[in-house]
């Protein structure tokens, strides 16, 4: 078993059979002579960025390298920010906890899997940080994580330290289906609420009228206790805490929607319950309603282009990013997919070609945008003295289709390096032909079950 893991590691392509270590950067790194896209604070040709213990230290031109660094010399390549996928499901054992419609007692931070190769695989395509969400199949679903992509570390070291919690909530077809019949979230013989739209609003509704009463009724019990009065507490109800952390404004809600009527719906819900909606997740149909959104103050994390892909997705249009930022929402562009998420560089200059914004707004969709959503904008999400050092360097423009990524770093520390992992091909290769053939040879080794079979005396044989 152990060996039949470690051929399946070598063939999804994996640096090694087990976690690989990242290449340590110096305490100093230089990287010289780019087109510095700092996303913030303009572009910088023939820039350099100065990485000192996992920050940056310095952006500009003509930086002198001190004398204890390492120097990259990328001449001709550009560098940006890591990207920030604001919707991920990579590196979870599990994504839905659909047997109930509140699942909010869950979370993804139990679930992590640092061993996922589409960790690398997101490296490799320039992805530096992900918010880890809850699927969709809940009206109100479970805790998201933000992580850092620090490939080779545990699962505990990469979580986003003092990233603001969240929660993921759905509307739509997703949440209602399984209390309509056929579904691919559990089995269909236990049916359960909701099975309509306005089901969805009723569980939403119902589950902060929970949480408010909770809430106050742990009011209560604190009060008695400052004045000295003898109290017995609440009984603690872990569905409910994390809704009372939304209505304090501790944690995010990160909502799954498509309709413009569903996404009115929850605006005027969470107005009602005091609370704000962070993102608003695909809204599909936030041109529609952008004005509203922005009024509200929430963000909108959606896809570039995806269409058609069931019957509330019909109204989308790949103008809809751009309405929305014209209109003065927070825009991001997400993956929702292990795959997508490495080329949402490409992803993000569609908004260019539909819509007309500029390059920095098109960057900003998978860099700052999201990282401001998140609220992690003060670390990450352009380059500038101060933040972590977590840049890619891209052999040419990052909104070309021809672009490639070169480097990947996060933390200051290089945890993918292209020419690096080319060259190890071939040994990973040989390495998996090898193990394969141990494989073979253990099988040969082993009794054929019919040989077996007929060793044994006639009346211990399994009938046929």
């Amino acid at each position: 078993m152990r060996l039949h893991w470690m051929i399946l590691c070598l063939a999804a392509g994996s640096l090694l059979a087990v976690r690989p270590i990242p290449a340590r950067a110096a305490s100093t790194t230089l990287i010289r002579n780019a087109t510095v896209l700092t996303v913030t604070k303009g572009t910088i040709t023939h820039g350099s960025v100065l990485v000192r213990d996992g920050k940056i230290a310095e952006v500009g031109e003509n930086i002198t390298a001190p004398a204890d660094a390492k120097v990259i010399d990328a001449t001709g390549d550009y560098v940006i920010p890591g990207i920030i996928d604001c919707h991920s499901h990579i590196a979870a054992e599990s994504i839905n906890e659909g047997s109930t419609s509140v699942s909010s007692m869950v979370g993804i931070e139990d679930v992590i899997n640092p061993e996922d190769v589409e960790i690398y695989r997101a490296l490799a395509g320039g992805v530096t940080t992900a918010n880890v969400l809850h699927g969709s199949a809940n009206a109100i679903g479970g805790k998201c994580t933000v992580m850092k992509m620090r490939w080779g570390k545990s699962a505990k070291e990469m979580i986003f330290e003092g990233a603001m919690p969240g929660i993921k909530f759905a509307l739509g077809e997703n949440p209602k289906r399984q209390g309509s019949g056929p579904n691919p979230f559990g089995n269909t013989a236990s049916l359960r609420y909701p099975a309509t739209r306005m089901g969805v609003e009723d569980v939403i509704r119902d589950a902060f009228t929970q949480a408010r009463n909770y809430e106050a009724a742990w009011r209560e019990y604190r009060e008695k206790v400052a004045r000295g009065e003898r109290a017995v507490p609440p009984a603690r109800d872990l569905k409910l805490e994390p809704l009372v952390e939304v209505l304090e404004g501790k944690r995010f809600v990160h909502a799954h929607c498509y309709r413009q009527d569903e996404i009115l719906m929850l605006l005027r819900v969470a107005d009602e319950f005091g609370f704000k909606i962070r993102t608003l997740q695909h809204v599909l149909e936030g041109y529609k309603v952008a004005k509203e959104i922005a009024e509200h103050g929430a963000g909108a994390s959606t896809f570039s282009d995806w269409w058609a892909y069931k019957v509330e997705a019909y109204d989308a249009i790949p103008y809809n990013a751009a309405i929305m930022v014209r209109k003065g929402v927070l825009v991001s562009l997400n993956s929702d997919s292990a795959e997508l998420d490495r080329h949402l560089n490409t992803e993000a200059a569609k908004a260019m070609k539909y819509g007309g914004l500029d390059e920095t707004e098109a960057l900003a969709l998978v860099t700052i945008n999201p990282a401001r959503q998140l609220a992690i904008d003060k670390r990450v999400g352009s380059i500038e003295p101060g933040k972590d050092a977590d840049l890619t360097i891209y052999d040419k423009h990052p909104l070309s289709n021809y672009a490639k990524v070169l480097t990947v770093m996060v933390d200051g520390d290089v945890y993918f390096d292209r020419d690096r992992d080319i060259a190890e091909r071939p040994a990973r290769e040989a390495r998996r032909k090898e193990l394969l053939e141990k494989e073979a040879q253990e099988q040969k080794k082993k009794p054929r079950p019919d040989k077996e079979q007929d060793s044994k005396p006639q009346d211990q044989r399994r009938p046929q």
